[in-house]
């Protein structure tokens, strides 16, 4: 069987496996469906969890299996279709005659230049300001992955040289092994933001999730340019093989004999052949008055516009472009993305942030007292990072979970204060901005995953922004406290829930 047109897909029989409930099925299925594939779709939660979903795809023609799996939709299938949450070991994909995924699809059928973007930390955000200044010269540039949509949504509105940025998790670029002759990923840049360790409830060893990262460079070819962070050195070390030629990335100067760019405080730095050019200030509030903090002051780290500059770079757009293209992005949701306000309180969703180390960067990049919501779930990894920011918080508050219970004995330790946990996402806010003094930031930054409390961490996201909304609306009106903004409004982008929702 040969995929190589969307037309090979017609009379074939197909089958979802996770339909799932923040999109990543429903496209599939829509775009299997579109092209006449005899569809099967089957997910182990049951129809009355999956209701938001099914009504998506309540139009097409599809047998459903829920709450359960039947040998014989794999079995006797042409291909199966993997959610990228789908342990790889499952015994219904060993036997399955043909495993595919979104991605797989994508890249069978696309001819399109392609961006791609992966990483612990980052991926998301770069890649949306990778999109944001592509369209100023492309107008037609989509984003999709494991971010806001599967590729299979826009796939056949893509028009010849159209760029795609594409940002892909460990798992989907792990899961492209498992597809036949593994279709060609072989983006004009590819970018590793960095590794840190994450997932490390999945996957054996640091080693183990790298390889599935290092994917996203195999199949380049040597006039693709591969983008490294030089402040990683296990990262040096590890990428020395890879086709593509590298360029580097870091929050300091490179060494001279490294291409690639770096900061000099907020200027932009680019290293090429032994020159090196300032392009210009990365920092949008640079000339702001002095007086409180815009909303967006912490929305992107400076590094992040950073890796955006160099990715554009080499994708060819010219130097003195570079920064004016990134002006106007303001980070995306669930990112240090700034939500309300009560008088002089920010309140700020970071819900994203789901390991340690990213609530670090949080914590250096709000630059005002924060009143930190953190702990969770586990995901098996050092807790010792929060040690280090746990007396530079003004208080910090944390949510139960299995992950909470092991960071509560590291602090009882250190004999460091804190408050709760809370079983109650609410009644954990309120506390907070109860607390909260004038020109504080109340910030939600986990770093923990949210199963247990929440669908994932997007649905952590929206419930906190939800409950930071009531509080504000209890207040509007009254005559008696601050005044209260609403800057939030709730987003209706659709994400790809990976793995118990962390990715």
């Amino acid at each position: 069987m040969t995929l190589t047109s969307p037309s090979d897909l017609g009379g074939l029989r197909v089958t979802v496996m996770g339909l799932g409930l923040h999109g990543g099925g429903v496209a599939a299925a829509r775009y299997l469906s579109s092209h006449g594939a005899e569809l099967t779709v089957t997910d182990l939660r049951t129809a009355d969890v999956l209701a938001p979903s099914l009504a998506r795809i309540e139009d097409l023609r599809y047998r459903g299996v829920f709450g359960r799996h039947h040998e014989p939709d794999f079995a006797e299938a042409d291909i199966v279709i993997k959610n990228p949450g789908v342990p790889r070991s499952s015994r219904f994909l060993q036997i399955a005659p043909r495993v595919e995924t979104d991605i797989s699809l994508f890249l069978r059928f696309a001819r399109n230049p392609l961006i791609a973007v992966t990483g612990s930390k980052g991926k998301s955000t770069v890649a949306s300001a990778i999109h944001h200044a592509l369209k100023r010269f492309y107008p037609g540039c989509r984003l999709g992955g494991n971010i806001t949509t599967s590729p299979l949504v826009f796939l056949d509105e893509l028009r010849p040289n159209e760029p795609v940025v594409l940002e892909l998790s460990s798992f989907q670029l792990g899961d492209l092994e498992l597809t036949e002759d593994r279709p060609m990923l072989d983006p004009e840049v590819a970018v590793l933001t960095n590794i840190l360790h994450d997932h490390l409830d999945y996957y054996d060893s640091l080693e183990d999730y790298m390889h599935d990262k290092s994917v996203l460079f195999k199949t380049q070819r040597p006039e693709h340019s591969a983008l490294y962070n030089w402040d990683n050195e296990w990262l040096r070390e590890q990428l020395s093989q890879n086709p593509g030629r590298a360029y580097w990335f870091s929050a300091s100067p490179l060494p001279r004999d490294r291409d690639g760019a770096f900061l000099d405080g907020s200027r932009l730095r680019l290293q090429d052949n032994g020159r090196c050019l300032t392009l210009g200030e990365l920092d949008d509030d640079r000339d702001a008055p002095e007086g409180p903090a815009p909303a967006h002051e912490h929305a992107i780290l400076p590094i992040n516009r950073a890796i955006a500059a160099l990715a554009l770079w080499r994708f060819g757009v010219p130097r003195e472009e570079l920064i004016e293209s990134l002006r106007g992005f303001e980070g995306i949701e669930h990112r240090l993305e700034p939500v309300g306000r009560l008088g002089e309180v920010r309140f700020i969703n970071d819900s994203a942030a789901t390991i340690p180390p990213a609530v670090v960067a949080a914590v250096q990049a709000v630059r005002r007292p924060i009143r930190l919501i953190a702990g969770g779930a586990d995901k098996e990894l050092d807790l010792a990072p929060f040690l280090e920011i746990a007396d530079r918080v003004a208080g910090l508050y944390l949510l139960a979970g299995s992950a909470t219970d092991r960071l509560i004995a590291l602090l009882q330790e250190q004999q460091l204060p804190y408050h709760g946990p809370f079983n109650d996402l609410t009644r954990c806010l309120r506390a907070a901005a109860e607390a909260a003094l004038p020109g504080d930031a109340v910030v939600l930054s986990p770093g923990c995953a949210s199963f247990g409390m929440f669908l994932n961490e997007f649905d952590r996201g929206r419930r906190f922004k939800r409950a930071v909304r009531e509080l504000i609306a209890e207040q509007n009106g009254s005559t008696v406290g601050p005044h209260l903004t609403d800057t939030d409004a709730e987003s209706t982008d659709e994400r790809t829930s990976i793995s118990k929702g962390e990715t």
